[in-house]
């Protein structure tokens, strides 16, 4: 059964699975398997110029052309997690960078989500139906995840959210939030800083998607944050970015709030491997701070 749920409520505008785009833009290890060596550098060389571009028009005229890239990659070795992954990774990462359309946003995130769901399988088999175990059972299965499977179900878990994010009219899809949060705590306990500390983002997030009185919970939201913000130090910015809008303006802290932003704007994105993140952070955080005099 579908429940008509405000998006205003459940989910104001994250942009988190952006910055996925640059934690996992250049070809997993496992590529130069599966292609050349010289298309896998090509791959590589690629990713690295878009992730340390400051120019997000031409990133997002360009983008496409690398997605429809990695679809024929996958035409060729379709049971290759590595490779699943990182389509995921990116059909995740451009749709929440660029894509405004509700519908076409819902297309991608379902591309998404199956891509990770597959990469998912392909390492465990009792996940190919992760949406329809029971929890209990789910939770079971991804607290025996080890070190070396962190980095597929790490996007599987940022394909989900991105997916909920979506189909954030669905209450069955809204459901699936536990299941997030049971993949990044198990992350964390494996490895904190993976990704320098990502999954700490992801958890303060989700903590933070509905107000206190329905249920969230701003103490969890603001550690995890808080955790999150040590780790990347001042290399992700839109770790800032993001603790401001979904934490600072839930709580109505207006001194927070405009002090992220004001660090963010303050802050050299030129940062390699996360210019382009650090360039779109920097625009929201000007975006944010002009609207804040209305929101406060």
């Amino acid at each position: 059964m579908n429940f008509s749920v405000p998006r205003s409520l459940l989910f104001r505008p994250v942009h988190i699975f952006a910055v996925m785009i640059l934690c996992g833009m250049v070809c997993l290890n496992g590529c130069a398997s599966l292609v050349s060596r010289a298309t896998s550098d090509m791959m590589n060389n690629l990713s690295l110029a878009i992730i340390n571009n400051n120019d997000l028009d031409m990133v997002k005229d360009g983008a496409p052309a690398y997605l429809l890239m990695i679809d024929s990659l996958i035409k060729s070795d379709p049971d290759n997690p590595e490779l699943l992954s990182q389509a995921a990774l990116l059909y995740t990462a451009y749709s929440d960078m660029f894509v405004k359309d509700r519908e076409r946003a819902k297309k991608l995130a379902d591309k998404a989500m199956t891509y990770s769901q597959a990469a998912a399988c392909r390492v465990e088999t009792q996940l190919c139906h992760a949406r329809k175990i029971r929890f209990e059972t789910f939770d079971e299965i991804i607290s025996g995840m080890t070190e070396k499977q962190i980095p597929v179900f790490f996007t599987f878990g940022s394909a989900w959210a991105a997916w909920i994010k979506a189909n954030s009219d669905d209450f069955n899809a809204i459901a699936d939030i536990a299941r997030i949060e049971s993949i990044m705590l198990n992350i964390i306990r494996l490895d904190e800083s993976y990704r320098d500390g990502a999954a700490f983002l992801y958890l303060g997030t989700l903590a933070s998607l509905l107000p206190p009185a329905l249920g969230g919970k701003p103490d969890q939201a603001r550690d995890f944050f808080e955790k999150s913000m040590a780790l990347a130090g001042d290399r992700n910015l839109m770790v800032k970015v993001t603790y401001a809008r979904q934490y600072a303006r839930m709580m109505f802290d207006k001194e927070l709030h405009d002090r992220l932003l004001e660090d963010v704007l303050s802050a050299d994105p030129d940062i390699e491997g996360y210019t382009l993140v650090n360039t779109l952070a920097q625009k929201q955080a000007q975006e944010l701070l002009e609207s804040g005099t209305d929101y406060f």
